[in-house]
């Protein structure tokens, strides 16, 4: 979990990366990362770790906006569950978060991260 939390902070304040933060959270949870040098940071990891990850790092709230959700819609106390509930209505399947991942990949590879590929839709 050290290693994503690197990864997070490193492109917290990439303004690339804010502007497809559904792409990230895609990138996070289907995807495999691996450092340039082959060691491997995730192989994915579920909604509730995400949630827990990004409560933990106080990711900004306002990162939701840009789904049309407004954060006041979420739950407000409890950070975990907000995330939660946030990543719930992202559509992280959806094609645009797939193109918001292939534009971030770019933007990885100089940081020192290589992103698999994204995973097989299982639909006819």
């Amino acid at each position: 979990m050290e290693s994503l939390r690197e990864l997070l902070e490193a492109v917290r304040d990439r303004a690339a990366v804010r502007k497809r933060f559904r792409g990230l959270l895609h990138i996070l949870v289907g995807r495999r990362i691996a450092r340039s040098d082959g060691t491997l940071v995730s192989s994915g990891m579920s909604w509730r770790d995400l949630a827990a990850l990004l409560k933990k790092m106080r990711w900004d709230r306002d990162a939701v906006s840009q789904w049309g959700i407004d954060p006041a819609e979420l739950p407000p106390r409890d950070r975990e569950r907000f995330w939660y509930a946030a990543i719930a209505r992202a559509a992280l399947d959806s094609p645009q978060a797939v193109a918001e991942a292939e534009q971030l990949i770019p933007i990885l590879e100089p940081l020192g991260y290589s992103v698999g590929p994204a995973p097989r839709s299982t639909e006819s």
